[in-house]
Formats: structure tokens, C-alpha cells, sequence
């Protein structure tokens, strides 16, 4: 192998926990009690119905921003917070870039990057990964945005066309992965796989992925196990 490929919400930051941080912090500064884990928790729900607006043509092509912020809109009805203005919903939408990684994943991609090229391979778009990476700390030689393909995952031209980009065959690079689905579309179109499980990363909503669902070529608790699994 000569790369690893990463999704990363989820897979290497605590999107929720860091997401209801935020929106506590910004109704504490509006002088309002936000209820911002269900916030937080519808918002992130509305995330595969938008990516399929785009999918089906209901949507042109719309970068993962521009999507986060439509889904919150459509939500501040039930929020009571139509009162917002413009600039209060770019900067609950601009959290997306500020989420705190997981414990491991900033040591174990330090130890992955001795040995592999490092990227993400997301349906972040490229401004929100760099933003991400550089708030979290995350050691990447490359970042691969969604807006690159003008495809979301799982379509096969995100998978392929990273492995394009970095001049490599589909077996010359592994997806690591929290969620099944995106490991399964991986190895269909022949690229290695690696799931390290995120069981807390839904909350009490968490439903999925507690463990393997796939005859995955590696298993890890967390990205250091990975790397000591790769010789790293």
C-alpha cells in the first residue's frame, strides 16, 4: 500500500460532542437556552437527505457547506430562532470547521504518516477539510474535498478518482473507515480497508457500526492500533 484514505467526520472527529459545544456557547452568548443536542442531532440527520437532493438532480452540484447551511435553516422554525441574522447562521454553520478530534487520531495518523501518504477522502468539501485540519491538527500530505469529484460518497468516482489523483492502483490504497457502507463501497471498487469503530459518535442515537459489518483486510480500536498493525 502506499496511501490510507480517511473519512473524517466521525471517523476522526467528535462532530457531536463538539457541534453541542458550540451551539451552547452561542445561545449563552444570545441569552438563550438552546436545546443543542437535539439541535445538533436533527441536524446532522438531515445530512443524507441533503446529499441526495444533489444526487437525484433535485440539486445542481452543492458543496457540503452550502448544504449544512440549508439543512439549519430549514430547521430554525422548530428552533424558535428565525430571528437570527445571516452572519449568526454562518457562524453556527462555520462549526463544521472547528471539531475537536478523537483522542487517538492526531498520534495515530503522526505514526500512520512515517510509512503512507495521508489524505481525506470526505464529503467535506475542500475549504471546510483545510479549516478542519488545521484546527484539529491533522497531519495530511493531501486533502481530497468532495468538490474535486463533484460527487458525494459512496459514488464510485470519489473512490476512483482518488486513486487518480494520487497516481495509485485501487489495491495500492486502504479507506479507513467508522462507518460500514463506506468501507463496502471501497472494496467494491477494489481499494483495502481498515474499520476503527466509533461507538459513541451518534450519542444515545448511536444504532450502527459498533463493530465489523464486512470482511474487512483490518480491525483497530482506534488509530493507534492501526498503526501498529501497519508496522508503523
Amino acid at each position: 500500500m502506499k496511501a490510507l484514505l480517511f473519512d473524517t467526520f466521525g471517523t476522526l472527529v467528535d462532530w457531536r460532542t463538539s457541534l453541542i459545544a458550540a451551539v451552547t456557547e452561542f445561545g449563552r452568548q444570545k441569552g438563550r437556552q438552546l436545546p443543542a443536542d437535539e439541535l445538533v442531532d436533527r441536524w446532522r440527520s438531515a445530512y443524507e437527505p441533503m446529499m441526495a437532493r444533489v444526487r437525484t438532480g433535485k440539486l445542481p452540484w452543492t458543496d457540503l457547506d452550502a448544504l449544512h447551511r440549508m439543512a439549519l435553516t430549514e430547521l430554525l422554525p422548530d428552533f424558535q430562532l428565525l430571528d437570527l441574522a445571516e452572519a449568526e447562521i454562518d457562524q453556527l454553520t462555520f462549526g463544521w470547521h472547528q471539531l475537536s478530534p478523537w483522542p487517538d487520531s492526531v498520534q495515530g495518523l503522526t505514526l500512520l504518516r512515517r510509512k503512507f501518504i495521508l489524505a481525506p477522502l470526505s464529503n467535506g468539501n475542500f475549504s471546510l477539510l483545510v479549516d478542519l485540519a488545521k484546527f484539529a491538527g491533522l497531519p495530511w500530505d493531501a486533502v481530497l474535498g468532495s468538490d474535486l469529484f463533484k460527487h458525494y460518497k459512496p459514488d464510485p468516482e470519489t473512490y476512483l478518482g482518488a486513486c487518480e489523483l494520487l497516481k495509485t492502483s485501487p489495491a495500492e490504497v486502504m479507506l479507513v473507515a467508522a462507518h460500514n457502507y463506506d468501507l463496502q463501497a471501497a472494496q467494491s471498487h477494489g481499494l483495502k480497508t481498515a474499520f476503527v469503530a466509533r461507538p459513541t459518535e451518534y450519542g444515545p442515537h448511536q444504532s450502527k457500526d459498533f463493530g465489523p459489518e464486512g470482511a474487512w483486510d483490518f480491525v483497530a480500536r482506534d488509530m493507534i492500533e492501526l498503526a501498529g498493525l501497519l508496522g508503523c
